[in-house]
């Protein structure tokens, strides 16, 4: 079956997901965290596109970038041979380590910038791994300090413009923007954000528990069935999850999960 193209954006703003491959780790220590920065930096130069947030976790990559010409994916293959050159020899492998195809939305509107940006520095804390300003692989503290990083001088002012014109204010409300959780348990923001299709079981659990407060999933089978199915046709209305998942994940016979409406 054939790929389907990517969707233009019109801003030539996107968000881009490196994931690994085989639920094997993109980062084992300092150094291959500060090469990933490396490489990014040196494919800033050769294609100079704009990069406005990051975050690098174990397994997957968050960007948001602003590419100056059509060459998106010149870019994001780019960091990848470069980094998974270095990765290889240096722990004396071979093959993939990313996915083969990275994962992009387009960005077209102010709203949906800032709460990705927001999303973006989150994620340490969606893993439960840090707070938001302790992270040391994310872009946040580099809009807080004046030397520049990987986010230039001039996308960190593009960025804070679009929250205020006095540099001031807009630092305090960068701040305080990032410091507004989002609402993990919601699945519009783990699709929307992280660029999904589907919920992993992991996630649907999570939602059925945060959504319907019920601790234990498997409790659902032992209710009555008035009260068990009304609770099966709310999970069925979560986006990003199929009935043979909610089968599976409640241990109830698939047949009953397609009958309750």
């Amino acid at each position: 079956m054939p790929r389907q193209s990517r969707q233009k954006s019109n801003t030539r703003i996107y968000h881009c997901i490196l994931r690994e491959i085989n639920k094997q780790d993109i980062f084992l220590d300092k150094q291959d965290f500060l090469k990933f920065k490396k490489e990014m930096e040196f494919t800033k130069k050769i294609y100079s596109y704009k990069l406005y947030s990051y975050v690098l976790m174990s397994n997957h990559i968050h960007l948001e970038i602003r590419e100056e010409e059509d060459n998106l994916s010149q870019i994001m293959q780019s960091i990848q041979i470069r980094y998974v050159n270095y990765f290889n020899k240096k722990y004396q492998r071979i093959g993939h380590l990313f996915q083969d195809r990275f994962q992009s939305k387009k960005i077209e509107n102010v709203n949906y910038f800032l709460n990705l940006l927001r999303y973006i520095h989150q994620n340490p804390v969606k893993a439960n791994m840090a707070k938001v300003d302790t992270y040391q692989w994310s872009s946040y503290q580099e809009y807080l300090k004046e030397e520049q990083g990987l986010i230039s001088k001039e996308e960190k002012v593009a960025t804070l413009r679009l929250l205020a014109n006095n540099p001031k204010e807009a630092l305090n409300k960068f701040i305080n923007l990032n410091h507004q959780l989002l609402n993990f348990s919601k699945a519009e923001d783990i699709l929307e954000y992280g660029i999904k299709k589907s919920l992993t079981d992991e996630e649907l659990i999570y939602l059925i528990k945060e959504q319907l407060k019920i601790e234990n999933v498997q409790e659902i089978q032992s209710y009555e069935k008035k009260k068990r199915d009304k609770i099966i046709r709310k999970i069925k209305e979560m986006k990003g999850c199929s009935q043979n998942q909610i089968a599976r994940i409640l241990g109830i016979n698939l047949r009953i999960i397609q009958r309750a409406k």
